[in-house]
């Protein structure tokens, strides 16, 4: 559960540098809680080819995390700050 959530914010943050086939799969399987043989089915692709995808995807994003490390350096930068407010206001920086 915790490797499924670190994915998901990774993706929101590597989101953009994923091709279009890559983010709908994503999407599919972690957002919309589709099975790889029902995102087969509506994609028309095999469940094999879901499954090499959802994998490539994920490597990807933690490549791109360890590359350019967002995630990390956001978590590094709210850790020092003490003041709730000033927080909420980095986050809707980073976020937006």
């Amino acid at each position: 559960m915790k490797n499924t959530i670190y994915l998901t914010i990774l993706f929101d943050y590597y989101e953009k540098l994923l091709n279009e086939k890559d983010r709908n799969c994503f999407k599919l399987y972690y957002f919309d809680n589709l099975s790889l043989s029902e995102i087969s089915e509506n994609l028309d692709i095999s469940r094999n080819a879901i499954h090499k995808r959802l994998k490539k995807t994920e490597e990807d994003l933690l490549f791109y995390e360890k590359a350019i490390g967002l995630y990390n350096k956001e978590q590094k930068i709210l850790s020092i700050i003490e003041d709730e407010n000033t927080k909420e206001k980095i986050q809707k920086i980073l976020n937006s």
